[in-house]
């Protein structure tokens, strides 16, 4: 889906966005969904499925978030933007959070008091990705804690390969079971320093379904995963069934030659994303990001 409007204060494309996000689903996480409905032969798992379906089209219908979960949102800034850009979008998280509305998430570690307005020390988290692209863009993606707290991390011994990273991501998904709310999408970074390889995971999430991987190796090995995760058993909201996941999706980044970095991070059945281009001839908002 896309969306071409005037320009904006970068303070109101936040608001809208987090709006998209939390209301509407990606249409490629829809088609997901239905493709599922449609193979599923599990009467249990047929009628989970029928009713998050259900709960995505009044969720749109009634321009609500579509889970009391709104999360926490995780911001990608890319292109060409100065410093100023943080306080509009603190300030526009905070404007939607009475808005739609959002449930305020964000709480202090150590004493639980919430911000109430899903800010608060290092809140929003803002990755900046400057280019020298002529526009800059706004990606969202909100974050909720059933499939936030599934994340995982391993330090894989290199002598593991494929194989090793396979049986990792399977045992966390497994492991996971119905708490991060399956079917669901599962991000996987390999490679990097121990923070890069997670933070690729969480960005493998913002890759559309529909979109092949251009790696023919990572490809084959998100195929098996799809596979074998999807042949298991737990099925929608982990009460059995043949629909596990909708999708795998890996990013990889070049290793110490003595490590082989694995995370996992999990998008629930609603993986929320929305993004919007701001450039001289107005915003373009769309959900079929592209980071």
């Amino acid at each position: 889906m896309t969306v071409i409007k005037l320009s904006e204060p970068v303070e109101d494309i936040v608001v809208n966005l987090l709006r998209l996000a939390n209301t509407k689903l990606p249409a490629d996480v829809g088609w997901a969904l239905e493709a599922a409905a449609g193979w599923e032969t599990n009467e249990v798992a047929y009628t989970q499925l029928g009713a998050i379906m259900e709960n995505v089209k009044k969720a749109e219908h009634l321009g609500l978030p579509m889970c009391q979960d709104t999360g926490i949102p995780v911001f990608y800034v890319r292109g060409r933007f100065d410093s100023s850009i943080a306080k509009e979008i603190s300030n526009g998280v905070a404007r939607a959070t009475k808005l739609i509305p959002l449930r305020p998430n964000t709480v202090d570690p150590i004493t639980r008091e919430n911000h109430g307005d899903n800010l608060g020390e290092g809140m929003p988290i803002i990755h900046y990705i400057p280019t020298e692209d002529d526009f800059t863009e706004i990606t969202v993606l909100p974050k909720g804690a059933g499939s936030e707290n599934m994340t995982r991390l391993a330090m894989l011994n290199p002598a593991d390969g494929i194989e090793g990273v396979k049986r990792f991501v399977v045992d966390a998904v497994l492991d996971a079971g119905g708490r991060p709310c399956p079917p669901s999408i599962v991000g996987i970074g390999i490679g990097g320093t121990s923070d890069r390889c997670v933070e690729m995971a969480k960005e493998a999430l913002l890759t559309p379904l529909d979109e092949e991987n251009p790696d023919p190796v990572l490809r084959k090995i998100e195929e098996d995963l799809f596979v074998s995760l999807n042949s298991s058993g737990l099925g929608p909201m982990g009460l059995g069934g043949a629909t596990t996941v909708l999708g795998v999706k890996i990013r990889k980044c070049s290793c110490h030659t003595a490590s082989l970095p694995v995370a996992v991070n999990i998008g629930c059945w609603a993986t929320r994303r929305a993004s919007a281009r701001i450039t001289d001839q107005g915003v373009e908002y769309s959900q079929g990001v592209r980071l």
